[in-house]
């Protein structure tokens, strides 16, 4: 074996030894993975199951007490056609109904009506006719003499929900003669339902075959009468079988279920049995946390392992590249420089730092070596960065010069300047490039301070006359673009000229920074900008404001200068430091031949207006389209 394919196989050792630990770390998470879903979809499974015979005994139950009520329903109809109803007959039938219904507890009530709809049999006197119910329609128009189930409608009795059924009697010449109805209280589902214990969040659900419910525990007061038809129980094609499992989040109480449902072969109706999905998973989540924990424990520690592995692999690497790149390293080394030198190869990791490295970022050349070279700069700044970087390995740019934000170990963050260039193998392809960097932070800071000077003015803090109109004009563009609202206030302190008459100019400029102050405390949402707009004069701008808000905010802004207590004797009658307010409010872009200035004219026409108006008051423009025509001179 050769000295070559040596150095080839030590420089993927540690890839191999990396990619080993990996793999192990991950197959093992991913049986782990494997088998605690596995166990979630037992206990899903087993709940379906428990549904599934929770839901076809219910479903029986259903079908049996209907069928209780039609073989009452059944000799009464075969009583009718035979004895007729004359009220002999009448009143021996609802005498035996009485009996039959006190006997069977599910029975809420029995009773015979003509072929007009009037009550032959009840409890009481009902003066309301059924001729326009659904179930006697149903008679009235079919000679079919099988037993009818209802939709649940509410009893004319009580006021209960109930479910009807119902069958036809006819006269001797086989005319319809009326119908025999009976009834089953879903108050009576409902409670039957109450001792199946299936879970805290359980829920039993008997639903006509249109989705309206019938009876459900719990909560049967609030939902019953209620359609759940738009649910895909009713609307998936999938879900039409007899029977089935149905995962899904409740429209009625908004909890994720695991259920069963039944539909019954013989009557119309459909039985949905659920189980909150998040308490049934609870016992197993607990128990999968535990075992992930301990899994994950295992993991890491054989990561660990495996990192301190794979590192003293590459430390041991980076000490053999070290020795054959020395010699071009010193080549580098500027002898004397301040500057930070730095040999960056196609990993991006640093091959060389010099030891001015210190005083640049604070961190020592060894600690710096081995590390990626793009990983202490600002991540604003890191794909600018990354772009020059990838442009020069790819060998089209061959230098550069770029500056940027980078980590300092000891003062935080500090501008670099940086004087890249690409360096190449004898055969002429790319090996890396070579960095020169300085510290320009002082410098930025300065650029930063003579910005935010040509923009500020100096004695009240707030943005200047140049600052404002740049901001103004930013604004009206946005609002334009958007169809926004921009309003505009203009203040003026009243009768400053008296004020620094009385009390000197150096009071005169403490006056204005408190004024200045208090505007900038009422200022709540970043968007706003206070600016002193000239001498005693401020301007307030308001983007996405109307003239109602831009009137609330002037108003308080005014109450708040008023309210700092700063004596005025010459102002008669305050005593203190009041100021003017005018305001304006536009929507740009309804407002096509109007500009910035026009704004500006309508706000100072209106400070104008509350000057002459007696001064310590907000007057508004009004709409600036009414405005508009004045300013230009039309």
């Amino acid at each position: 074996m050769n000295v070559a394919t040596q150095r080839a196989g030590w420089s993927r050792l540690p890839l191999r030894a990396a990619a080993f630990v990996v793999l192990t770390c991950v197959t093992i998470l991913g049986v782990t993975g494997w088998r605690e879903w596995a166990a979630r979809d037992a206990v899903l499974k087993g709940a379906e199951t428990e549904m599934a015979n929770v839901a076809r005994s219910l479903t029986q139950h259903a079908e049996d007490s209907l069928d209780l009520l039609d073989s009452g329903v059944v000799g009464t109809v075969s009583r009718l056609e035979m004895d007729g109803t004359d009220s002999a007959t009448i009143t021996k039938l609802r005498n035996l109904l009485e009996v039959r219904k006190k006997a069977m507890q599910r029975v809420h009530s029995l009773a015979v009506i003509d072929d007009q709809g009037n009550w032959l049999t009840s409890p009481g006197t009902i003066a309301s006719t059924l001729s326009d119910d659904a179930f006697f329609r149903y008679h009235q128009l079919s000679p079919k003499r099988e037993a009818y189930v209802g939709r649940p409608v509410k009893s004319l009795l009580d006021g209960e929900w109930v479910v009807t059924l119902s069958r036809r009697f006819n006269k001797p010449d086989g005319s319809f003669a009326g119908v025999v109805l009976a009834t089953i209280s879903s108050r009576y589902l409902s409670h039957f339902y109450e001792q199946f214990e299936i879970g805290r969040n359980s829920s039993v659900s008997l639903m006509y075959g249109d989705g309206t419910i019938i009876a459900r525990n719990p909560n049967n007061e609030k939902f019953v009468g209620r359609s759940v038809a738009d649910t895909s129980l009713f609307r998936d094609a999938s879900l039409q079988g007899p029977s089935g499992t149905y995962h899904f989040k409740s429209s009625l109480d908004g909890v994720e279920r695991v259920s069963f449902f039944k539909r019954s072969g013989r009557y119309p109706l459909v039985l949905l049995a659920t189980v909150d999905k998040d308490e049934l998973l609870a016992p197993w989540r607990a128990a999968a946390i535990s075992r992930m924990l301990f899994v994950l424990a295992l993991v890491m520690l054989i990561a660990i392992i495996g990192a301190v592995l794979v590192r003293h692999l590459q430390r041991g690497q980076r000490m053999a590249a070290a020795l054959v790149e020395k010699e071009a390293h010193f080549r580098l080394l500027a002898e004397g420089s301040s500057d930070m030198v730095t040999r960056i190869g196609l990993d991006e990791r640093l091959r060389y730092v010099s030891p001015s490295s210190v005083r640049v970022v604070g961190w020592r050349a060894a600690q710096l070596i081995g590390t990626p070279a793009l990983a202490g700069i600002h991540a604003e700044d890191l794909p600018q960065v990354r772009a020059i970087v990838d442009a020069m390995k790819r060998g089209e740019t061959e230098e550069a010069r770029v500056t940027y934000r980078n980590t300092h170990r000891k003062n935080g963050e500090v501008w670099l300047e940086s004087n890249m260039r690409v360096t190449r193998k004898d055969n002429g392809l790319v090996d890396g490039v070579v960095a020169i960097s300085r510290d320009i932070t002082e410098q930025k800071k300065l650029e930063t301070r003579l910005e935010t000077l040509a923009i500020e003015d100096s004695l009240t803090g707030l943005a200047n006359r140049r600052g404002f109109d740049e901001r103004l004009r930013e604004e009206w563009a946005r609002a334009y673009r958007e169809r926004s609202s921009l309003a505009l206030l203009m203040i003026d302190v009243d009768h400053f000229k008296s004020y620094n008459d009385e009390y000197g100019h150096p009071a005169g400029d403490a006056c204005l920074r408190v004024v200045a102050q208090t505007i900038a405390a009422e200022m709540h949402r970043a968007g706003d900008q206070a600016a002193r707009y000239g001498g005693e004069e401020f301007a307030v701008l308001l983007p996405n404001t109307d003239a109602a808000g831009c009137a609330r905010i002037g108003e308080r802004l005014r109450k708040a200068i008023r309210g700092a207590g700063l004596v005025h004797s010459t102002n008669r009658p305050s005593g203190c430091v009041t100021a003017s307010f005018g305001g304006a409010a536009c929507r740009p872009a309804l407002e096509r031949t109007a500009g910035v200035g026009t704004l500006v004219e309508a706000a100072d026409q209106a400070l104008y207006a509350a000057k002459d108006a007696g001064r310590d008051r907000l007057m508004m423009a009004g709409e600036v389209a009414r405005l508009l025509p004045k300013a230009s001179g039309q």
